[in-house]
């Protein structure tokens, strides 16, 4: 079955994750991750977008971006994937591919799952038990969300400017939310796998008036055929379904 164009709409935020190829490494050493920042925060620019999140973790990387034109995102992957694999080839003697595949991304509406999804992003590391809080990982957005240490890549996004009036009372209260028992990792990780919209009804109701086409996900397999045999169903039957 085709697979359906990616949805990559101008203003409509996108949580995106890239995986090592077989989940192997795609950073060896921190200036690999200083590189793949660098050249992210120059196709961010270059493609209007922003960035408003990010984790670099071993075999994969989470992106939280807004694009200003439809098909941003798209763009800025591909050159990011592109220039970087051939940063580590030229860096390491090695060939062939780095990334598994396509990248995933679903959108995210511009309410609490947006900051739900900040967090998430942000906690990956403790969640894969490499450091017992945030604030002790160097590769994620944490440190200029939480603390305000200074981040050139990092855009603020409407949502979380709304956290408060300074940059001071807007990091208190976000490292309040990300004190906050959670258990969103299932749930981000259902729809990335789908690459389905979170949100609500009414924000999955305009992305597909946006696109044309439903977003639920349809049946496995072949319908069913109706035999001969089979009697029409009477109006009864139909007015009661």
């Amino acid at each position: 079955m085709a697979r359906h164009p990616r949805i990559d709409l101008a203003e409509v935020t996108q949580h995106v994750i890239q995986r090592g190829n077989d989940r192997q490494p795609c950073f060896f050493h921190e200036i690999d991750r200083v590189r793949y920042l660098q050249d992210l925060r120059e196709l961010i620019i270059a493609h209007e977008s922003s960035l408003h999140a990010y984790v670099l973790m071993t075999n994969h990387v989470h992106l939280l971006i807004t694009p200003t034109r439809a098909g941003a995102i798209s763009r800025v992957m591909q050159s990011l994937g592109r220039r970087y694999v051939r940063y580590i080839n030229d860096a390491y003697g090695r060939t062939g591919t780095l990334w598994e595949g396509r990248y995933r991304s679903h959108l995210i509406a511009n309410d609490a799952h947006l900051l739900r999804c900040y967090r998430y992003i942000e906690l990956n590391p403790v969640r894969a038990g490499m450091v017992a809080s945030p604030d002790d990982y160097t590769w994620s957005s944490y440190l200029h969300n939480a603390l305000g240490a200074p981040d050139p890549v990092i855009q603020m996004h409407a949502c979380y400017r709304q956290l408060g009036v300074t940059d001071a009372q807007r990091q208190a209260a976000y490292r309040n939310l990300v004190r906050q028992a959670s258990d969103d990792a299932s749930d981000f990780r259902e729809h990335l796998r789908h690459q389905q919209p979170m949100g609500n009804d009414r924000f999955r109701a305009a992305i597909e008036a946006q696109i044309g086409r439903s977003l639920i996900p349809g049946k496995s397999g072949r319908p069913r055929k109706q035999t001969a045999a089979s009697p029409a169903p009477d109006a009864a039957s139909q007015s009661a379904s």
